[in-house]
């Protein structure tokens, strides 16, 4: 039977830590909640505890708050607060739990801020570099409200999702990316080891060589010489490319490329439009004003194109035309989504329709990945292959062509 580490909090409100037996992690929970207690932590004992790279020197400790720290932050507060914990003391818990680096600076100095009798959403307003617009707009409503910790829970729900949804993507492009990595470097092999070896042949022929054949040879000897330079050409690109992108015309005509892409529009579509659904959604359901909800739920998109699609449709539903019909006339939501929204505002349940729309649409994005996977790993393969046998055809040719031999 596998042994847990677990952390909780004990119905007094101190913290309860140890190391126990259980046949799953699950299992561990429901017997800390039989107990009484609130479990914050539990992980397998060969594991490294959430959050611990306390082991580890500070050359490898992140320099900056992560997403994962923000989810756990997110976490743990919302779990101590529901635990009945005032605000200052699930902090100072929070602080007892939190290793030494820079989640565990930035606790302490919000919760200073909160001690000096600043709100949490001014004391989380001050670091937008990682709590966003959105994320300070939905404590702020759960202040005023008086349900700090169901919007916190509701936070760390929409940023699970969000990593979860982010970590799909990467997945999916690692074996793309791995297939195309080795295509290059077989061609490489093939170009600058094997083709200089027919070298000498068609020398001592003497014959003239089919076109395709010098042509392929050329290249051959350039590569052998220069790869180098053709090394060095292509990280020029990359970087010429990337420092494009960074500039606003450059960032807007690639990320509006990529939503009409033939293979990667269908699934930045839908992760985009995922996003801003479950965004809107939370900060409606949250008592933010919509055109509020709007302005927060921009900035959270990545994709600039989608983003100032939105906008667009903002500067509408400012002039009380709606949502559904500015989204329609932009030409970037699908139909699917628009029909939901519509029915939404018809029944005056738009935050339950958008939170919906989510949901269907991380589904889709599951789709969208295993069709792309379907469709680009063949397809670089075929390319790949249709590639080497223009090579090995153009050389078989030439050898043909040496000894007058018919092809």
């Amino acid at each position: 039977m596998p042994r847990f580490l677990y952390k909780a909090v004990s119905p007094d409100g101190e913290i309860v830590e140890g190391e126990t037996q259980a046949s799953s992690r699950q299992a561990l929970i429901d017997r800390l909640h039989a107990d009484g207690h609130i479990p914050i932590r539990a992980e397998e004992s060969r594991q490294a505890p959430a959050g611990g790279k306390a082991g580890l020197p500070d050359f490898f400790r992140p320099r900056r708050v992560r997403r994962e720290d923000l989810l756990a932050i997110t976490r743990e507060l919302a779990t101590l607060l529901q635990a009945g914990l005032p605000l200052d003391r699930g902090m100072s818990v929070m602080l007892e739990l939190a290793p030494a680096g820079p989640a565990r600076d930035l606790l302490e100095e919000v919760r200073e801020k909160v001690r000096g009798g600043a709100t949490l959403a001014d004391a989380l307003a001050e670091h937008q570099n990682v709590f966003p617009n959105y994320y300070v707009g939905m404590v702020r409503a759960g202040e005023a409200g008086g349900t700090l910790e169901a919007v916190l829970t509701r936070l760390a729900d929409t940023l699970e999702r969000a990593e979860a949804l982010r970590e799909n993507v990467r997945a999916a492009l690692r074996y793309p990316a791995l297939v195309v990595i080795m295509a290059i470097v077989s061609l490489m092999v093939l170009m600058t080891v094997v083709i200089p070896e027919f070298r000498p042949l068609f020398e001592d022929a003497g014959a003239a060589m089919p076109a395709s054949t010098r042509f392929v040879i050329a290249v051959s000897d350039f590569l052998a010489a220069y790869w180098w330079l053709a090394a060095l050409a292509a990280v020029l690109a990359v970087l010429g490319l990337r420092q494009y992108i960074h500039t606003p015309e450059g960032r807007l005509r690639w990320d509006a490329w990529m939503i009409r892409a033939p293979i990667f529009g269908d699934l930045a579509t839908k992760i985009e439009v995922a996003r801003f659904s479950r965004t809107l959604g939370t900060l409606l359901s949250n008592g933010v004003s919509v055109l509020n909800a709007m302005t927060m739920t921009i900035e959270t998109l990545d994709n600039r194109a989608f983003a100032a699609a939105a906008a667009q449709a903002q500067g509408r539903l400012a002039k009380g035309e709606g949502l559904a019909e500015p989204l329609a006339e932009t030409g970037v939501f699908p139909g699917l989504a628009l029909q939901l929204i519509r029915v939404g505002e018809e029944t005056g349940r738009l935050d339950a329709m958008l939170l919906r729309i989510a949901d269907i649409y991380d589904g889709e994005v599951k789709s969208a990945i295993q069709k792309m996977l379907s469709l680009l790993v063949p397809l670089v393969t075929l390319g790949l292959g249709i590639l080497i046998a223009g090579i090995i055809g153009s050389m078989i040719s030439a050898i043909m062509s040496s000894y007058d031999l018919p092809f």
